[in-house]
């Protein structure tokens, strides 16, 4: 089996994975991802939305599994096989703001124990480093720019929505005035830059 990154948006799709998808026996993947590789996958090519992710683990190695963004961020890369990368969130992000990787330390909250990530970000920020937080709908802004404040540090956060697509927003403010965000697809950077 290879794990193959689809990018985080439309036309972020590698050579590599390109050719990987082309030539599958099988793929699975979300619907997103499915949409992002929609113009690789041949026509006779089986194509399954996946349903188990336990399951995923004992497909054939013909099988192509696609994973959004980069399967080693918060992607399925843990499946283990081939990983093939993608061009994910956090370096689309960083281009668009200028932020240097170098500076960036990671906090995935998809999905997560919430309050934990917003410690994680405390952290990360009282340590001079910017955090990136990978979020998911419910996670509350609000309540990660009163903790920085809580924690006496004024910074800056910037949200990136909807990243690659036609409807791409990048929002700034700062802990007292912190940004907001209406799509459910973003990520989040939080620090001094």
């Amino acid at each position: 089996m290879k794990v193959v990154g689809v990018g985080c948006g439309p036309g972020m799709l590698t050579r590599a994975a390109a050719d990987a998808i082309t030539r599958a026996g099988s793929i699975y993947g979300s619907p997103r991802a499915i949409a992002l590789a929609a113009y690789c996958i041949r026509k006779d090519c089986p194509v399954h939305e996946i349903e188990d992710y336990k399951a995923l683990r004992t497909l054939p190695p013909t099988t192509v599994v696609l994973s959004t963004g980069d399967p080693m961020l918060a992607g399925l890369g843990y499946l283990g096989g081939e990983v093939i990368p993608g061009i994910s969130s956090l370096q689309l992000a960083a281009a668009r703001i200028g932020i240097p990787l170098t500076r960036v330390m990671i906090v995935n909250a998809h999905g997560k124990d919430h309050l934990h990530a917003i410690e994680e970000v405390v952290s990360v920020v009282h340590h001079g480093r910017i955090a990136f937080l990978i979020a998911d709908p419910a996670f509350s802004i609000p309540a990660l720019a009163g903790a920085l404040e809580a924690a006496l540090f004024s910074c800056r956060l910037v949200v990136c929505a909807d990243l690659g697509y036609p409807e791409e927003e990048i929002s700034s403010g700062d802990t007292g005035n912190p940004p907001s965000v209406s799509s459910g697809l973003y990520v989040l950077f939080a620090g001094l830059f």
